[in-house]
């Protein structure tokens, strides 16, 4: 599936126009085949609302936003099996992801599981296939496109435990622990 991220503006009358229009094609990973995340705004704690928008996302220094800011990214994840063929190498897909996604990379647990946790409140949104979302003591939910997921700074993974990528949507929002 094609996307285009859309941004709305407005013009220089101060009228509702298009500021911004962009493929999401520039997301694969090159050591992860099928991986692929797509950055799509980003706001700081206090979002604004700017006369002319610029692209948030070009640099982001991590894509675990301050508490009150929001990522907005969609991901697809390839089958699991990807992961054991013999071109598979997890140490160049581990550096890739540190580049490429941020903040994100350090909170993985060291032993290569993918478990991970952030402190942040995450809307997830399966858009298409399956996907299995892995918590503490295998504790496990089968979720299929159309369910939605509302993870409070959880240790979690995701593993796509079929034959076809899984692609979903995400708002992670800063937050602070109890």
């Amino acid at each position: 599936m094609q996307a285009t991220r859309i941004v709305t503006g407005h013009d220089a009358e101060g009228r509702a126009d298009f500021a911004l229009q962009t493929p999401l094609e520039h997301g694969a990973f090159d050591h992860h085949p099928g991986f692929v995340a797509n950055l799509l705004w980003r706001t700081g704690p206090q979002p604004a609302i700017p006369a002319s928008p610029s692209d948030p996302v070009v640099a982001v220094e991590s894509v675990i936003p301050q508490p009150g800011g929001t990522i907005a990214m969609m991901v697809s994840f390839p089958p699991d099996s990807v992961m054991s063929t013999p071109d598979f190498d997890p140490a160049a897909a581990g550096m890739e992801f540190a580049q490429r996604l941020p903040g994100l990379a350090e909170s993985f647990d060291p032993d290569g599981s993918g478990f991970h946790r952030t402190d942040t409140v995450d809307y997830g949104v399966v858009l298409e296939g399956e996907i299995w979302l892995d918590l503490d003591d295998g504790r496990v939910r089968h979720l299929k496109a159309g369910d939605v997921v509302v993870q409070l700074g959880t240790r979690h993974a995701w593993r796509n435990r079929g034959e076809h990528p899984a692609r979903m949507f995400f708002v992670l929002i800063g937050a602070v622990r109890d």
